[in-house]
């Protein structure tokens, strides 16, 4: 039994993206692996970490540096956010590496006519991990820019921020939807 619930959360792991893929969001023999990876997400929190997380990522450097006109950013400000996106940017995409290169070597695991649980296991917690290293690459670059910004480009960004949640994007169900 262990066994299978192992393998049912790690194909709702890898099936989600895939479908997400797909035209209309989803395929038909997808909707099982969907609906219990929404659920699990929300009955851990997930929906509330990730909205933290994106609301963050406006103090992105590279966003701020996109937003620097209307920020009204200093050359010093400029050069302290290029400092640290150039600084985040490695280690972010080193550990993104690493996160697909197990997440592939799970699937490969999975395959086998008799998958090896210790195995998969394994390589799924080590994807979770190397994806973690790489989203705090970017949170923590994040936290420092903000500390780069005034008091009033922060309230801007803020408002910027606030407006995103109301506009293209809308909180519905707990989930984050496109219109």
């Amino acid at each position: 039994m262990k066994t299978m619930s192992l393998l049912a959360v790690a194909a709702a792991v890898l099936a989600f993206p895939l479908a997400a893929q797909q035209p209309g969001g989803q395929q038909p023999g997808m909707m099982h692996a969907q609906g219990m990876h929404g659920e699990m997400m929300r009955g851990m929190g997930m929906d509330s970490m990730m909205a933290t997380m994106m609301r963050s990522m406006a103090f992105a450097p590279e966003h701020l540096l996109m937003r620097k006109t209307a920020l009204r950013l200093t050359s010093q400000q400029e050069a302290r956010l290029t400092a640290l996106h150039d600084a985040a940017q490695p280690i972010h995409d080193a550990a993104a590496r690493a996160a697909l290169m197990h997440a592939q070597a799970m699937e490969q695991a999975m395959r086998a006519t008799t998958p090896d649980t210790n195995a998969v296991q394994s390589h799924f917690q080590a994807a979770h991990a190397a994806m973690g290293a790489a989203h705090w690459a970017m949170v923590s670059a994040s936290l420092q820019a903000r500390g780069v910004l005034t008091d009033a480009q922060r309230r801007q960004l803020e408002a910027m921020a606030d407006s995103m949640h109301t506009g293209p994007m809308m909180r519905r169900g707990g989930e984050m939807q496109h219109r």
